[in-house]
């Protein structure tokens, strides 16, 4: 399977995203970007001290994934993001009209154990309620899909693969 499409992982922290990213880039045979790399690292060490970004600390980061999608346009790419808000997925698609979302989802009990369970990131479990605070699920008029965490990561993968290759159909 390949895409031409350039696909942001998103979801709250501890769902998988740079877990399930380059297993779902590799299905799909296109390169894939760890979203986390894209930080200043003025950001890293908010996050790390269990400082919640603010808006104009995530502008930046936002326009820096921006501008590695635009350079996939027409060739296809996989890239993590966060990207709880609307606002901040209306900003990456300015940068790249195309982009499609896959919308990590799942229960909170199951992605804070996740989240206990991961060695050496800077995200600490505490900032995981500010996430889900501020979740803005994906719209209706959003492409995208919504795709469950439940299962292993190559089961995850594959079902973001199939509704990927759904929403083409």
């Amino acid at each position: 399977m390949s895409t031409t499409h350039v696909v942001v992982v998103m979801g709250v922290a501890g769902t998988g995203k740079t877990t399930v990213g380059p297993l779902l880039a590799a299905r799909l045979g296109v390169p894939y970007a760890e979203g986390d790399d894209f930080h200043p690292e003025a950001n890293i060490a908010k996050m790390s001290a269990g400082t919640p970004l603010t808006d104009d600390d995530r502008w930046p980061w936002l326009d820096a994934i921006g501008e590695w999608a635009h350079g996939r346009a027409g060739l296809g790419g996989v890239v993590s993001s966060s990207a709880l808000k609307r606002s901040y997925r209306d900003r990456l698609r300015a940068a790249a009209p195309g982009l499609v979302f896959v919308h990590l989802t799942g229960d909170r009990a199951l992605i804070e154990e996740r989240m206990r369970q991961r060695k050496g990131h800077f995200m600490p479990t505490a900032l995981l309620d500010s996430q889900f605070a501020t979740l803005q699920p994906l719209g209706a008029d959003e492409a995208g899909v919504d795709v469950d965490v439940a299962g292993t990561p190559t089961e995850i993968a594959d079902r973001a693969a199939d509704a990927l290759a759904a929403l083409d159909g």
